[in-house]
């Protein structure tokens, strides 16, 4: 029996084994581990109804093999206590989450500045340009843009199923992938209502340190047990959700600045069709080598909701070079709390650590 075994596993490995020997093979494991504390009279009302004080832990590791120059195993891999996002600091509980953000297969050819790379399995969704910076130690801020989260977001933080191909072509960037659904609303390979949604990107560097692009999407987003699934409804398959975006990002000396606007469209046939408008903008400034601060402006427009500004404000000190400590506040308005209820005081310290890397 235990010959049996080495035999199968020494048939597994052997593809793995055999490329293995050829250049830019080995294996690393970046992690970035961070701790929140909360100020905020969020956390009073109902449903959670708790202290005005709460903290939160968030990890996410990033484990990559790579076989050669071109094959790569790669993924993220998140675990957080709840709340720790700003969006949990209104729902109900507490608790722990692990979350395969990514975990894909890839292929990649490099032709001097040209690059081609093939993606299939959990990806993050490729519209916009934020989920490229979702970790803590690149946001130079806490919270998200209003766009992107996790409940009720037209622009999921949680993987998708599915593939994507990448392209550059000395300035120019393409992007397209497809997935078993929505960014709007995620289904697991277990789920029924399993519709494929198209998304795609283009950007162009116009000079260094300054790129503009769009981006979009559209399919099926609805599933029959959806709490917005409303009675009388056309069937999923027939009602798209589709999203179009503009970004843009310019470093510039001690500056930094992005931003993206975004239009939603969640099509239905027994109510009026959703439409909802994001738009945010970010600046930051690094007066010191271990200081910064950083600006985030975003405004939310609704048919079915009233509209919401929010304005984010942070500094950050790096003690060193794997830490970075970010002291913040966030005002709200438009938010169901009245007055200064809606707002967060946070502080946030992220560690960045490479514990394991091995090349062969």
């Amino acid at each position: 029996m235990k010959r049996a075994v080495t035999a199968c596993l020494a048939a597994l490995l052997w593809p793995l084994l055999v490329l293995g020997q050829e250049g830019g093979a080995g294996f690393e494991l970046p992690l970035t581990v961070s701790g929140g504390a909360f100020f905020t009279e969020r956390t009073r009302q109902e449903p959670r109804s708790a202290s005005s004080f709460t903290a939160g832990t968030r990890a996410v590791a990033y484990p990559t093999l790579r076989l050669n120059e071109n094959w790569f195993f790669s993924g993220a891999v998140q675990f957080h206590s709840r709340p720790y996002f700003f969006q949990e600091l209104e729902t109900q509980g507490y608790g722990a989450k692990v979350d395969v953000l990514q975990a894909y297969v890839g292929y990649e050819r490099f032709w001097g500045r040209n690059v081609v790379s093939i993606r299939a399995g959990q990806l993050s969704s490729a519209f916009g340009s934020f989920l490229l910076r979702y970790d803590d130690a690149v946001n130079p801020l806490i919270d998200l843009p209003l766009s992107y989260g996790y409940y009720s977001s037209p622009v999921t933080n949680l993987g998708l199923l599915g593939a994507q191909a990448d392209v550059t072509l000395n300035r120019l960037d393409l992007r397209a992938q497809f997935t078993n659904s929505s960014p709007a609303n995620r289904r697991s390979i277990f789920d029924h209502d399993q519709y494929g949604t198209w998304t795609g990107g283009v950007g162009y560097t116009i000079t260094q340190g300054f790129r503009v692009g769009v981006s979009a999407y559209r399919g099926p987003y609805l599933h029959r047990e959806f709490q917005y699934y409303f009675p009388g409804e056309s069937p999923p398959k027939e009602l798209p959700a589709s999203g179009y975006g503009l970004e843009a990002e310019m470093a510039r000396g001690h500056w930094n600045f992005r931003g993206e606007v975004h239009r939603f469209q969640a099509a239905y046939k027994a109510i009026p069709t959703v439409n909802r408008f994001f738009a945010y903008g970010e600046a930051q400034y690094a007066f010191h080598p271990r200081w910064y601060a950083a600006l985030r402006v975003n405004h939310g427009h609704s048919s079915v909701r009233p509209d919401e500004d929010v304005y984010e404000f942070a500094v950050g000190f790096r003690p060193n070079r794997r830490q970075l400590l970010k002291v913040g506040y966030q005002l709200v308005k438009g938010s169901p709390q009245q007055g200064c209820l809606g707002d967060v005081f946070a502080l946030q310290l992220v560690t960045s650590l490479k514990p394991l890397s091995l090349a062969w």
